[in-house]
């Protein structure tokens, strides 16, 4: 794994040991890349199932103001610390190891302008984050959320929330979402 442009451009992330993490491949985060390019410069990012920190890691690189790194596992917050100060963005970067909802908890009030979020496939677990995510209020009115699933899970777009495109790269599966407008 390797931050793949910006400021931290090259450098080379370590994973988590073991099988209970899956990296986001190059080809599907450069394509999350793609799709956040005009939005990144100065936003705020939420990384809610973080891992090793690469997603959140990139964001920052490529000129993103915070991000926000949650993950329950404590072998993954360690990665993800190793990981942050190798980038050299911990003056941008909070990590939290906690629940998914623990975290949102906490972060009640704030405002995210990119939340991405990749939990372990199959079972209910995105649908739960994003019923979550939309019950706190935390996307800003022009945000964007971007979930990585597995081709064979069901995503399911909470009443608030309008799917912007869908996206499949082999087994892996993106779903961008954002606000619905108030017209519709």
């Amino acid at each position: 794994m390797r931050v793949i442009s910006g400021s931290a451009r090259g450098r080379m992330l370590d994973a988590v040991p073991g099988k209970n993490t899956r990296p986001t491949t190059d080809k599907v985060k450069e394509s999350v890349f793609n799709i956040l390019q005009f939005r990144l410069y100065d936003a705020a990012m939420l990384d809610l199932f973080a891992g090793t920190g690469q997603m959140g890691i990139e964001a920052l690189s490529r000129g993103a103001a915070r991000a926000v790194f949650v993950d329950q596992a404590p072998k993954a917050i360690g990665v993800i610390k190793k990981n942050i100060a190798a980038a050299r963005v911990e003056d941008r970067a909070e990590v939290l190891h906690m629940t998914y909802q623990q975290a949102l908890q906490r972060l009640a009030g704030q405002q995210f302008d990119v939340l991405f979020l990749d939990p372990p496939y199959g079972g209910e677990l995105l649908n739960s984050a994003l019923k979550a995510v939309e019950s706190f209020d935390i996307l800003s009115p022009d945000g964007i959320i971007i979930c990585e699933s597995s081709v064979e899970d069901s995503v399911k777009c909470p009443e608030s929330f309008a799917v912007q495109k869908t996206y499949q790269y082999g087994t892996i599966f993106l779903t961008a979402m954002c606000r619905k407008e108030e017209n519709s």
